[in-house]
């Protein structure tokens, strides 16, 4: 298995690191501010309860009973201390009942780990990871790009399911701390040691793959990943703070698009002293597999009728990147 590569700057010296290192923090903090002009990140002073404490081998039920509960509790506490807004969007989550919490923690910014499909006979699993500025109260977001993909797949193979992971305190866009892989590493050894108890759950043998985008992809490539993890796919991505797919510490293939109105191919792929995330995942240099990514932006890649959402759905399913038919694809070939 490859070693993860250490920090390290990128050669230049004197006035060049500075200027590229100065275009490099401009261009991230620019571009977030064009795009995303109001920051959702939740108030750290957010009361709600503890998580549910559920036991490694609970059943799968009694774990989606016990969190829901547990968000039903957190928007009571929440409106009993007057922040509506928040007690307002955990109630969306709770879907009318039925949702399906892994885990819950509506302290904060918050956690949450959903399930869509029938993780339990599930053979291709798709995890989720999403980029900055992705939490309680802006999980409907994150939540539609997970629907979409789960009615995807489910279309083309019913053994399928979708875990939306939201396990991490995602950086604020407009932050330092989006532009290097601090929050990503700590981030990384949770989800590496989330995806065997997530393997044993779902339907022996199962395959999974990571889906990241944006900050995401930072986070998936710094996870060590073992054997069940077939596939990684990257898109929306800064880079990864590695020089290449090979330096990843994953056996997975890796996959790597960007859409064609995606700002974030603005961002100079350097790394200097620890800013910045290097080279540019869909460089053909970087060594990932291409997948077709269509004309969307930033925040299109999991859209109904994409090529993007085609795309990933056809790196779930196994087949080639571009293997499942949808219009957008047919217009691109044309």
């Amino acid at each position: 298995m490859s070693r993860r590569p250490t920090a390290r700057p990128d050669g230049l010296t004197g006035g060049r690191t500075g200027g590229r290192l100065r275009r490099t923090l401009l261009a991230g903090l620019v571009a977030a501010a064009v795009v995303f002009p109001v920051s959702a990140a939740a108030s750290p002073n957010v009361p709600a309860p503890a998580p549910a404490v559920l036991g490694e081998g609970s059943a799968l039920p009694d774990r989606y009973a016990a969190n829901l509960a547990n968000l039903h509790e957190a928007a009571r506490t929440a409106e009993g201390a007057g922040r509506g807004g928040r007690a307002a969007r955990l109630r969306a989550m709770e879907a009318g009942g039925d949702a399906r919490f892994l885990v819950f923690d509506g302290r904060g910014k918050g956690r949450a780990i959903e399930v869509f499909g029938d993780l339990e006979t599930a053979d291709r699993v798709a995890v989720l990871v999403p980029g900055s500025d992705t939490t309680l109260d802006t999980y409907q977001r994150f939540r539609a790009g997970a629907v979409s993909l789960q009615q995807r797949l489910q279309a083309k193979h019913s053994r399928s399911a979708v875990v939306a992971w939201l396990g991490y305190d995602t950086p604020g866009t407009v932050s330092p701390a989006v532009l290097t892989t601090g929050r990503a590493d700590d981030a990384a050894a949770g989800l590496g040691s989330f995806l065997p108890r997530l393997a044993r759950l779902a339907a022996p043998e199962a395959h999974l793959s990571l889906l990241c985008h944006s900050y995401g992809s930072v986070v998936c490539a710094r996870t060590e990943s073992g054997s069940e993890v077939t596939d990684m796919a990257l898109f929306g991505s800064p880079g990864t703070g590695a020089d290449s797919a090979a330096r990843l510490p994953t056996r997975a293939r890796v996959w790597a698009g960007r859409g064609g109105a995606d700002w974030i191919s603005g961002v100079p792929h350097v790394r200097v002293l620890g800013v910045g995330f290097g080279a540019d995942p869909v460089d053909p240099a970087f060594g990932a597999l291409p997948f077709a990514a269509g004309s969307g932006g930033h925040s299109d890649y999991l859209k109904p009728g994409t090529a993007s959402l085609n795309s990933l759905a056809g790196i779930v399913l196994g087949n080639s990147a571009d293997s499942v038919d949808s219009p957008e694809v047919s217009h691109a070939r044309a």
